[in-house]
């Protein structure tokens, strides 16, 4: 009886381990594709990269993509909101560079060399809180965090041809929106 009881308490541990790591009703997809079974209403999303474009669910619980086409066209919107993100960013420097106001300039003397005196001048940069610049930051700040999430959730999709258009989208629009960025600062770096 002794042993007999001993193995029963050990098989109860070990399913009560099971339980403990792993929701009940649930074991690990072992297809590429989401399994929508279970009647509690979860679905396991894959937890490795896979390419595929059989029912695959894009943000949104109506946007699933079940066809070459619509995977085409998935690609094509992630790959243009991922550019999008990217010349967002660029566009919203450029307008604060030019929304800058109040702008003063102090000069300072600072010990130099061998007993000498140098003048430093800092240049202030300021902008008001309640103004429309201001607030069109704020705005564009907005659409910014929530369209970096969305490209972080399409990637977390772990589609391959999601992944790759969001990569692909951020390069290009980072090779197209930022030349002009990187020539102002070495301009106004090269001005001082």
């Amino acid at each position: 009886m002794g042993t007999h009881h001993m193995g029963m308490h050990h098989m109860e541990m070990e399913h009560m381990e099971d339980n403990i790591t792993m929701p009940p009703h649930h074991h690990p997809a072992t297809t590429a594709s989401h399994s929508h079974g279970g009647g509690d209403g979860m679905m396991m999303m894959p937890m490795t990269f896979y390419f595929g474009f059989k029912n695959v669910d894009l943000l949104f619980p109506g946007l699933v993509i079940n066809t070459p086409g619509e995977m085409a066209g998935a690609f094509v919107a992630v790959f243009l909101l991922a550019m999008f993100y990217e010349g967002l960013k660029i566009a919203r420097e450029g307008l604060l560079r030019k929304s800058q106001v109040s702008i003063r300039y102090n000069s300072m003397p600072v010990p130099g060399p061998n007993g000498t005196i140098l003048m430093e001048t800092h240049k202030t940069v300021g902008q008001q809180m309640l103004s429309f610049p201001h607030l069109l930051q704020t705005v564009l700040h907005i659409i910014q965090v929530v369209i970096s999430y969305f490209l972080m959730l399409i990637f977390m999709t772990y589609n391959g041809y999601l992944c790759i258009a969001v990569a692909a989208g951020a390069g290009t629009g980072y090779f197209l929106f930022s030349w002009k960025k990187a020539v102002v600062v070495d301009i106004t770096e090269h001005c001082h």
